[in-house]
């Protein structure tokens, strides 16, 4: 069984990502340029309105929010 990932780059609203121990709902998605020219994906959720910036070819877990997100 392999488990599904999506390259942060390709997030889109209602996407459902495990980050910190928890699924997030992807709100919006928008790109931005780092200090030193690499491209990031800077995502909000739905829960709380939380904010984070990945890197574009960041590999992310996506699910679904009944099944808890896999730990490494």
């Amino acid at each position: 069984m392999t488990t599904p990932t999506k390259v942060a780059a390709l997030l889109g609203p209602g996407d459902h990502i495990g980050y910190e121990g928890q699924w997030r709902t992807v709100k919006t998605t928008k790109t931005d340029i780092g200090s030193m020219g690499g491209l990031f994906v800077v995502v909000t959720w739905e829960e709380g309105g939380g904010t984070d910036r990945f890197r574009a070819g960041d590999v992310l877990l996506v699910g679904s929010p009944e099944q808890p997100p896999a730990t490494a």
